[in-house]
């Protein structure tokens, strides 16, 4: 009874944790979706709209590692539920920008609210289920990204036209407030895992982390190999996923309801490659995950070109689905590795650090784009420089080490 009940509580616990991943997402591509009625209001250029988009994973980025350490150090919930609760209000927020200034600001503080949620939520699975599922459930939980992604557009353009851009960020603001609630109810505390009862009395949790082994993460280059790979590719994924609605409103003139319909449909096979990334990784390429990285890196580049060259609407969704479906092998990946590799005490501060990399490129990839069409008055320079980080991510994944990684032997 108790084991099924523990069973039961861990799927109740995945499946909020799911559910808010897809609710963090819907809330940061409302501004993507909102862009061309702030743009209008404002006055701004696609320069402003990339500083704006890029500010937010700035914050985001600069939490990574401080929100994995925090959840490492004081327990995955209690991250969670504040970090919830933090992005949510600064949602509501947004609605009450009244310049380009205020919007960067709140952007900004609205990234480093949600900073720390990914990694303590990864720790949290990690906590739920045993060893050898870590990896297939967190990639099946990493799904949620674009899951929610894909179900953003259908939810925020019909509030957008219906609502307007900023009483559409007040209504998904309350609602994730609500939510921040409910999980602080139904989801238990942390759990207590046995080797860290066995150690009871010797002043802290086994699964608690310190300043040692922190250090010790934060020195070990096949952590940091991740963070590039996962930059290159990130910046593809943050460069496509703030970009895509307006450049097929610009410049393959569709309407928001056409590119409410279009946007989600790459994503369908982003979720699906994602939740099966954890599986694939640990079936076919135990020990070899680094050709599963090149692989799936070198295709994203080949349909990216692909996509950006096509003529017509349908190749170009088409191409678009497919550089999604392998980059989302890269994601899977880079995010089950580490819960293979590392002891649960570290597994807060290592998703950190992987992130961090995804986070930069959040940073970068959107402003840069943003530049680059703002300089050049077309998007072909932009998805140039998306190619390029593919090749940076073919280039470290194939410096990686084969074989099992041995980082938890310290924690262990």
């Amino acid at each position: 009874m108790s084991a099924l009940k523990t069973h039961k509580t861990s799927i109740i616990g995945f499946s909020l944790l799911y559910l808010a991943f897809c609710i963090s997402y819907i809330d940061r591509a409302a501004i993507s979706i909102a862009l061309g009625q702030i743009g209008k209001d404002f006055n701004l250029q696609a320069s402003d709209l990339g500083i704006v988009i890029s500010v937010f994973f700035l914050g985001y980025s600069l939490m990574q590692i401080p929100g994995g350490w925090l959840a490492d150090r004081f327990g995955s919930k209690s991250v969670i539920v504040v970090s919830i609760a933090l992005w949510s209000v600064f949602t509501v927020t947004t609605s009450f920008a009244w310049s380009l200034g205020s919007l960067i600001a709140i952007r900004l503080m609205f990234g480093i609210a949600e900073g720390g949620f990914p990694p303590a939520a990864i720790k949290a699975v990690a906590e739920m289920f045993s060893k050898d599922n870590k990896p297939k459930m967190s990639a099946l939980l990493t799904s949620s990204n674009y899951a929610g992604s894909m179900i953003a557009p259908l939810v925020m353009a019909p509030l957008i036209l219906g609502l307007g851009w900023r009483h559409a960020f007040e209504a998904i603001g309350f609602a994730g407030i609500a939510f921040a609630v409910a999980y602080f109810l139904l989801v238990p505390n942390d759990a207590k895992p046995a080797s860290a009862q066995g150690k009871a009395g010797q002043g802290k949790p086994a699964n608690r982390i310190d300043w040692a082994t922190t250090r010790i993460l934060l020195k070990t280059p096949f952590l940091w190999q991740l963070v590039v790979v996962w930059f290159g590719l990130s910046c593809v994924n943050k460069g496509l996923d703030s970009w895509m609605p307006l450049y097929l409103l610009q410049q393959r003139g569709l309407d928001l309801k056409a590119v409410g319909v279009l946007v989600p449909i790459p994503f369908l096979l982003a979720t699906i490659a994602t939740a099966i990334g954890g599986w694939v990784m640990t079936r076919f390429f135990a020990d070899r995950e680094k050709y599963l990285l090149i692989g799936s890196a070198a295709l994203t580049g080949i349909f990216l070109f692909a996509m950006y060259r096509a003529e017509s609407i349908a190749a170009l969704i088409v191409f678009q689905s497919i550089v999604y479906f392998f980059k989302s092998f890269v994601l899977a990946t880079v995010i089950a590795l580490p819960t293979k590799v590392l002891h649960e005490s570290q597994l807060g501060t290592g998703i950190g650090m992987v992130n961090l990399g995804g986070q930069i490129a959040g940073f970068i990839a959107p402003m840069v784009m943003g530049f680059l069409v703002s300089a050049s008055g077309s998007f072909d320079t932009a998805f140039g420089f998306l190619i390029v980080m593919t090749a940076l991510s073919v280039a470290v994944a194939t410096t990686l080490r084969s074989g099992r990684q041995r980082l938890a032997t310290s924690a262990a």
